[in-house]
């Protein structure tokens, strides 16, 4: 069975977001509510919604295309309409007779094949389909999302003994591919695997940084970086949640719990948080939660809440010798440490550690599950049990002991080995019954980090590296910090290429970082511009612009496939790759203006051609040039692959990967198809024509006229007239034609001018510095 069209019932914040993640996916979806007593719209709940996604930041919707997918209605008058959907997405009041009545009338309308499922976390399977026939409960299953829905990549499914596996599996392989999850199966238990564990660790920080006097600053600095976890972590994760949220889970929890459950022993009510949810201190929906931003004589100070007195005072970053020990020597080191801060990490490791060990096999038949459920839900870098391997399952033992908290059985049986190992290559983990099996991947994915097990690099050097991908098709990596460019990167970039048209079919430019690339390296720009290494910094632009204009131009497919940010350098290489195959989450850009530059390897040069290629858009001299400017000019970020389509960083024929783990897998089938093909490199454009100082003039009186009204400062005008200047074509007219190399030199030279500017030069600085972009 096929998601061909949707509908999700309940437009509440989960509800909605769901409905337009299911948009992203390019699934027309049914967005209903109720009707409120005496409303004259009677769709304005799902109407409402929709206008608040459509301004929301983060955006819920990936593209504008995705918004219009959405259709508002009401249970009401719009039920029948559901009739041909596919999959219903129930997100009401968790309430089991109000889903129970809802049940009843979608049994009346739905068609026979279709798939209901609710969104709960709280009420078990059995009890949401009492009532109903065969049939539908053979449709029903339970699809757990995590908010936000398009950020949040855990899909916790559960599926009961009347559930067809059919549906199940339509739906287990849609939300892979089409919406890009991981999908847990989960057993049908109170809070599944990720609230179930991640309510208990709340619980357990929150209590140890009471007990042991930390301020939440403190707290937050051990419970989290170093232990893989986000840096908001408890405190800052709880004022993002919702201070107000927590009463909640705790009481649907406590409500299903085994009597004999280790959270009932660990839950209490801080006076403090109440006092807090009372005042309106709900967290960053409220007036602010443990930190708050106090905006007083219009300023704006952020404060952190003392956990003894309740006041609050100005947030300082806090020295935590603890967490420094972890950098260095890892988890070991933390737990070791004699320090308040070292004792409360130990003490949530230990019991948040042992908790999750204890509920194998309760809530899921492996320890793969609940790492991937922690990682993919809570977005810890490490799940339980690797945490554990971290610290050795034997001294793990040993901690509980000392911190007189009982071993789980599991732990116990696992002494003298680990959770997980590497055998021949491949990666493996302990299993009930003591033996080791292989981690298998789904079909269709294929990560880079298995086949670094199992081999040797081709080519590597300090900032990047060359691996055989199978089937004649090698990868280049980036492995710098933040994954940032330099000479050693094009370097080998250069080494990669002839490599692989000696003996490869094609060759996919991809990372597992975080980011694919952040760009050129400012640190060791901003050096070589302080001992004014002018001749270095030219070459190392020169060699930038011949490195990408060999990629453009080899004999073979090139395709890059990036996640996360790919930003200046790196946007670049995407400019000139055959094609690329993107993560949906890719945000990409040109950014160099915010640190007093132009793009310097060929962006402005790729930007104009393609700007001049579109017969979708006005054509003409001046229009190109003057979208270009604007692009460029304003550091237009693209907030999801689809919206970098529409800003022409991608081609509308470029692919697009929702799942991050099938993107390599992706990029490698469409390098094979192009090269089966007979792929030929594009030709060097023969003709173009650009209009020149008139066109420089007039992109300059915008510019000085955005300076006039403020929205421009005035090092803005100076990058910005070595922007036009380039774009424009430098001192050509329209009668004369240029090679792209006339654009590159153009790009050169703005380039080198900006940066022997001193405003420039403090641009680069205060990013190094602050990671924001100076104003000056």
């Amino acid at each position: 069975m096929e998601i061909r069209k949707a509908a999700v019932i309940g437009a509440g914040v989960m509800g909605s977001g769901i409905a337009a993640h299911l948009a992203n996916a390019g699934i027309p979806v049914m967005l209903l509510d109720i009707v409120p007593k005496g409303a004259e719209n009677r769709n304005v709940i799902a109407e409402g919604a929709l206008e608040r996604m459509r301004k929301a930041d983060p955006a819920p919707f990936m593209s504008r295309r995705a918004a219009k997918l959405v259709t508002p209605g009401n249970t009401e008058d719009d039920l029948d309409k559901l009739a041909d959907c596919d999959w219903i997405v129930e997100a009401v009041l968790e309430d089991p007779k109000v889903k129970q009545d809802l049940y009843a009338r979608l049994e009346k309308v739905r068609k026979p094949d279709a798939i209901v499922s609710s969104n709960t976390s709280t009420i078990p399977l059995h009890i949401l389909t009492e009532g109903r026939s065969d049939a539908f409960r053979a449709h029903f299953l339970i699809t757990h999302f995590f908010n936000p829905p398009r950020y949040m990549r855990l899909l916790e499914l559960v599926t009961g003994p009347e559930t067809d596996e059919g549906a199940a599996e339509a739906i287990r392989r849609f939300a892979d591919i089409g919406l890009g999850k991981g999908v847990v199966a989960c057993k049908d238990t109170p809070g599944f695997i990720a609230n179930r564990i991640g309510t208990y660790w709340i619980q357990s920080a929150v209590n140890g940084a009471f007990d042991l006097g930390l301020t939440v600053e403190e707290a937050d600095a051990v419970v989290g970086r170093p232990m893989g976890i986000p840096k908001t972590g408890v405190f800052g994760l709880i004022d993002l949640v919702g201070l107000d949220l927590m009463p909640h889970i705790a009481k649907s929890l406590l409500a299903t719990l085994p009597e004999k459950d280790a959270y009932r022993d660990l839950y209490r009510v801080e006076p403090l948080i109440e006092k807090l949810i009372a005042d309106g201190y709900t967290g960053r929906k409220g007036k602010g939660g443990f930190y708050r931003l106090n905006r007083e004589g219009g300023g704006k100070v952020k404060e952190s809440i003392d956990l003894a007195t309740g006041a609050f005072a100005k947030s300082e970053k806090p020295r935590v010798e603890a967490a420094d020990a972890a950098r260095k020597g890892g988890l070991a080191a933390l737990v070791a440490h004699d320090s308040p801060a070292g004792r409360y990490g130990r003490r949530v490791l230990a019991q948040t550690l042992a908790y999750a060990a204890s509920l194998v096999p309760e809530i899921s038949d492996t320890i793969l599950g609940v790492d991937e459920a922690m990682k993919l839900g809570y977005n810890w870098k490490f799940g339980p049990f690797e945490l554990i391997d971290q610290l050795g399952i034997d001294a793990f033992a040993d901690m509980l002991k000392e911190e007189g908290v009982p071993v789980p059985p599991l732990v116990e049986a696992a002494r003298g080995r680990s959770f997980y190992r590497v055998e021949e290559g491949r990666l493996q983990y302990l299993t009930l019954d003591g033996d080791y099996a292989d981690v298998e991947r789904p079909d269709g994915v294929l990560l880079l980090a298995d086949i670094k097990r199992v081999s040797e690099p081709l080519l590597k050097n300090g900032s990047a590296a060359l691996w055989d991908i199978g089937d004649g098709v090698t990868c280049l990596e980036f492995t710098g910090k933040m994954n940032a460019l330099d000479d050693q990167v094009m370097d080998l970039l250069g080494k990669a290429l002839a490599l692989t048209g000696r003996s490869h079919k094609a060759m996919v430019v991809y990372n597992e970082g975080s980011n694919f690339s952040v760009g050129a390296n400012l640190g060791l720009a901003l050096f070589a511009v302080n001992v004014a290494l002018w001749p270095q910094i030219e070459a190392l632009v020169q060699g930038g612009q011949d490195a990408y204009k060999a990629v453009k131009y080899a004999p073979f497919p090139v395709v890059a496939a990036p996640s996360g940010m790919a930003l200046g350098g790196g946007c670049e290489i995407l400019l000139h790759s055959a094609a690329v195959q993107a993560h949906a989450e890719t945000y990409c850009g040109l950014v160099e203006v915010g640190v007093g530059l132009v793009p310097g390897w060929g962006g402005c040069k790729e930007m104009l051609l393609r700007a001049i290629a579109d017969k979708r858009r006005p054509g003409g001299p001046m229009p190109p040039v003057a979208r270009t400017f604007e692009t460029i000019g304003t550091a237009k970020v693209a907030k999801s692959a689809m919206e970098a389509q529409e800003l022409q960083y991608f081609r509308p024929t470029d692919g697009i990967t929702m799942n991050r783990d099938r993107l390599l897998a992706d990029a490698k089938a469409r390098a094979l198809a192009m090269a089966a093909e007979g792929y030929q490199p594009p030709k060097p454009p023969e003709e173009i024509r650009l209009p020149g100082p008139t066109a420089r003039v007039a992109l300059q009186m915008a510019v000085a006229s955005l300076a006039a009204s403020g929205k421009a400062t005035p090092h803005d005008v100076t990058v910005s007239n070595g922007l036009a200047r380039v774009l424009s074509g430098g001192d050509t007219d329209i009668t004369e034609t240029l090679t792209e190399d006339d654009l590159l030199a153009l790009e050169r030279e703005a380039f080198m001018e900006l940066a022997r500017t001193p405003g420039s030069i403090a641009r680069i600085e205060h990013m190094l510095e602050t990671g924001k972009p100076l104003r000056n």
